[in-house]
């Protein structure tokens, strides 16, 4: 009997196949069946017949065929790889005119969710921008990167007619990135945002070349870009080179229809030619930091979403310690008034407050001895709420960023104050496993010894707070001078970004195991409840996570956990109840944080607000 091995989404799993006149299609399908039956949440998968796929060989990448027989596609016990797209063409277009993007835009670009066109008005300036290299072409003016050579070649003329071939050289030449390539989310992301800067009419690119580098991201036709190489000075020009290498028909690009494949014959099987780069129109590509900007929106997003949620798993930790509410109280806050912090206190206090949400956890310990909990308990609104506050800066001038023709985001900012959620979480967790803090099995698990429980859970927590650390070190404190000095101190934010998105990855994942350890404490307190939101967070969990009664493999759970807070979920179930409470006591209210809940984004999610905690 035949066998293959196969990698899915970074497993690998043995397929024996008992008819060799099946085809490679039935092998991808039955790997991804395999993959979903392991995972707790099946992988994020509604069914195997919603995952769009492509399979290739892992020796050579050559790509298969589906519909090819496994015996004459492949030998016995060969390794492929299934490569799955969610992705769907979307019908709806973002306008762009260089002036209005925000940060949720470029995300939901990069997710595959718009197409983009340009405004009139962008139109009209990039043909206004264009006439004036034009003229410069042709009155024969000497002015650098059209008529010269780039860098320490500032001062070297080109000849007329090679000024289209300077272009296409500087494509090429600085085509020298290293590493994985970037994710088809943030090769969209990247492509969106360099489109809009060219839409703002700086740059000097033809209004006919800008529609086809815009026809090839409506098509998801997308350059191989590695993720290193960048130093952040005059541009992100590795990356970038990479984006417009694809763009001209050279190097390789993916799609979903194709997977990856020569770009030009992707292209060609969208119907799409390669650009032919008029003067200039080389380093109006290139020339920008939008690899920074774009993964930095991304960082940024998804901080936004986990401080929220942060929030609602420290809550619930909160409840499962027996710790009191008094300390999220509006008096104390309102003489040291900081915008985020007063947020955070307020959700606190609309998921705990107990003439709204009645608990019987909190009910238990009303009259205990104990005068006040722990910092990483009571202080939950000054920590969390400074970050809050960080979001906030670096939105504001990312904002700016998106829509300048020229950037230098605050990435590093980002990472040190996002961190700060998970080295406090961390310290939470070892609360709810040491029984001598907690009052609970050690751990978090019967049995003890025979189970050993939560116990590397913390570990791990432990490690990635460590890791995190050293990720927190400036980027922007180093510098190296490049290009034979005439660009002598450089940002080095490409780093930067790269880092602060681990960072973040990091924090939603030390929070997913906070998730599951409170989630796993109440256990020990039931038949108690807690709060009404705190019980739909709980039910939530328990819906893809069941109790932990005696040991078994933790992997699946924390990353079924995690995908709950990538997805939102856990905001998603306890926002209604915290705007219902903001309706109720201060009408007049408004949300004081980016991250902060907004009645618009909750329609949006298709939310609805309770009428009563009965719901």
């Amino acid at each position: 009997m035949p066998r293959y091995t196969v990698h899915v989404r970074g497993e690998w799993l043995a397929v024996p196949c008992q008819d060799a006149k099946l085809t490679v299609g039935w092998l991808g399908r039955e790997a991804v069946r395999r993959y979903m039956k392991n995972k707790p949440d099946n992988g994020g998968f509604t069914s195997v017949d919603e995952v769009k796929f492509l399979v290739r060989r892992c020796k050579g990448l050559g790509l298969l065929d589906n519909e090819d027989l496994l015996e004459v596609a492949l030998e016995d016990n060969e390794f492929v790889e299934v490569e799955y797209s969610k992705y769907r063409e979307p019908e709806e277009y973002i306008d762009l005119d260089g002036d209005s993007l925000s940060t949720e835009d470029l995300v939901n670009l990069g997710k595959g969710r718009y197409k983009i066109k340009l405004t009139p008005i962008a139109e009209k300036k990039v043909q206004q921008s264009r006439e004036v290299i034009d003229s410069i072409i042709k009155e024969r003016t000497v002015v650098y990167g059209i008529t010269t050579g780039f860098g320490k070649f500032a001062r070297t003329i080109i000849p007329a007619n090679k000024l289209q071939e300077l272009q296409v050289n500087l494509v090429r030449s600085h085509s020298s990135g290293v590493g994985k390539p970037l994710s088809p989310e943030r090769c969209r992301m990247l492509l969106a945002l360099r489109i809009n800067v060219l839409a703002k009419g700086y740059s000097g690119i033809s209004l006919e070349t800008l529609k086809q580098v815009i026809e090839a991201f409506n098509a998801s036709c997308l350059s191989y870009v590695p993720e290193k190489g960048t130093v952040g000075a005059s541009g992100d020009l590795a990356p970038l080179s990479h984006l417009a290498l694809g763009l001209i028909g050279e190097g390789k690009m993916w799609s979903p229809k194709s997977g990856w494949a020569d770009a030009k014959y992707v292209l060609e099987a969208h119907g799409l030619k390669p650009i032919v780069l008029k003067p200039k129109e080389g380093l109006a590509l290139i020339n920008g930091t939008q690899m920074i900007t774009s993964l930095g929106c991304e960082a940024l997003e998804r901080a936004s979403a986990i401080a929220r949620q942060a929030d609602i798993v420290a809550a619930l930790t909160l409840e499962v310690l027996k710790g009191t509410t008094k300390a999220f109280d509006t008096d104390i806050h309102a003489v040291r008034p900081h915008r985020g912090q007063i947020e955070v206190a307020f959700r606190f206090r609309s998921l705990l407050d107990s003439d709204h949400h009645p608990s019987e956890i909190a009910e238990s310990h009303r009259f205990c001895e104990r005068v006040q909990d722990a910092y990483t308990l009571r202080c939950c609104p000054q920590v969390h709420g400074v970050v809050n506050d960080t979001i906030a800066f670096v939105k504001d001038i990312i904002t700016t960023e998106l829509n300048s023709a020229t950037d230098n985001p605050a990435l590093d900012y980002l990472a040190i104050g996002v961190h700060e959620l998970a080295a406090i979480s961390e310290r939470r967790i070892e609360r709810l496993c040491n029984p001598s803090l907690s009052e609970l099995p050690a751990f978090l698990v019967a049995e003890g010894g025979l189970n050993s429980g939560f116990m590397i859970a913390h570990c791990t927590a432990a490690a990635l707070v460590s890791e995190s650390k050293a990720l927190c070190h400036p980027s922007s404190v180093d510098s190296l001078s490049t290009s034979a000095a005439t660009e002598d101190h450089v940002s080095m934010g490409g780093w930067a970004a790269r880092k602060a998105l681990r960072v973040v990855e990091h924090v939603e994942q030390v929070l997913a195991i906070e998730l599951l350890a409170a989630c796993q404490g109440i256990e020990f307190l039931r038949p108690l409840k807690t709060t009404t939101p705190l019980e739909k967070v709980y039910n939530l969990v328990r819906s893809v996570v069941r109790p932990w009664i005696k040991d078994r493999f933790m992997a699946p759970d924390i990353e079924a956990a995690h995908r709950l807070l990538l997805d939102q979920k856990v905001w998603e179930v306890a926002a209604p109840y915290i705007e219902k409470y903001r309706m109720e006591l201060v009408p007049e209210s408004r949300p004081l944080s980016p991250t902060a809940f907004s009645l618009e984004s909750l329609r949006k999610n298709s939310a609805t607000i309770p009428e009563s905690d009965d719901l």
